[in-house]
């Protein structure tokens, strides 16, 4: 698998501009995200869920800065380590096992996401990360 997701650079390559940390509906949080970047940044997950998340529904989301980017962003990710997971996953999102479109709408936000690749091979590092992400964090 680790063979997979290193050759998906002809795929995506991150150029750090920032961009996937703006606006686009937020980013959710696991409760897994909430206590790691709670313990990182050394609060407790009750003050990190009133300081710095809003509520979607029943889920969390991270707020965002008057300037539409993540409140963690300052040129860099600031929890970079324990980014949340939807974060760690960018750009290779179930959405576009479902909707292949939804791959150039990305790339329309995102300069590092390689359009010329071909579907298959965009499909095929899609399937590899999320099956990487699940077994690093123990789903099934």
């Amino acid at each position: 698998m680790a063979s997979e997701t290193s050759n998906c650079e002809q795929v995506f390559a991150c150029t750090r501009c920032g961009d996937c940390c703006r606006g686009y509906g937020g980013t959710y949080l696991s409760e897994a995200d909430i206590a790691s970047i709670a313990e990182h940044i050394s609060v407790d997950p009750e003050t990190f869920v009133s300081d710095y998340c809003t509520p979607s529904g029943s889920r969390m989301l991270l707020k965002q800065g008057p300037d539409g980017y993540c409140i963690f962003w300052d040129t860099l990710c600031t929890i970079h380590p324990v980014k949340p997971r939807m974060c760690r996953q960018w750009p290779y999102l179930k959405s576009v096992l479902v909707d292949e479109t939804n791959w150039r709408s990305m790339a329309s936000m995102c300069p590092g996401i390689r359009t010329e690749a071909p579907m298959e091979r965009v499909r095929a590092c899609i399937e590899a990360f999320i099956a990487a992400a699940a077994d690093r964090d123990g789903e099934p």
